[in-house]
């Protein structure tokens, strides 16, 4: 799928030098909400979202001449914001020395730690299912679920075969559905 035209604008205000800042202001007004909603999905935290967010977009500033435009631009942003994502998460791990459940209850006590949380509230358990899951499985269902993300496209994102992605999410389904059961 090729850039759109509105992004084909934008990156042409950003390869000339005297608009470059107010193309890359642009791309950001443009993508940044969506960016940053899709990060908070995985990091549960908002100032860890926006320390991630804020990453994504140097990675951006710095790699934005290279992009060949043979995906979409929207695309582009979510592999690096989904890997600026799974490498904040890694090092968490590592900075904490603790394995993957206990960064996951962290996680799960940053979302009780909300002053809006309400654990009897179908939102709440939905996300604390989501938490619940293995990394990769969250990844999946939050592009599929909030982002309505089609496979194909999750596929150039996360460098997965679709039928791999569609097993993923069967299982996230299938395991978000018990906990909210039996939670």
């Amino acid at each position: 799928m090729a850039v759109t035209q509105d992004d084909k604008a934008l990156l042409a205000l950003y390869r000339q030098p005297d608009t470059r800042e107010k193309g890359f202001t642009e791309i950001i007004r443009k993508y940044q909400e969506r960016l940053y909603w899709h990060i908070r999905r995985l990091v549960v935290d908002h100032e860890d979202a926006n320390d991630v967010l804020q990453n994504v977009f140097i990675k951006v500033w710095k790699n934005l001449e290279g992009f060949r435009e043979d995906a979409q631009l929207f695309t582009w942003l979510y592999k690096i914001a989904t890997n600026e994502c799974l490498t904040f998460l890694e090092q968490q791990k590592r900075k904490s020395a603790v394995s993957l459940s206990d960064v996951e209850t962290g996680l799960s006590n940053k979302l009780r730690a909300d002053n809006q949380f309400d654990a009897n509230k179908l939102e709440w358990k939905l996300q604390r299912a989501i938490l619940s899951l293995p990394e990769k499985q969250r990844v999946v269902f939050n592009l599929r679920y909030y982002d309505e993300m089609p496979y194909e496209e999750m596929s150039r994102i996360l460098e997965t075969s679709e039928g791999a992605l569609k097993a993923s999410y069967h299982h996230a389904v299938k395991k978000i559905e018990e906990f909210i059961r039996n939670g």
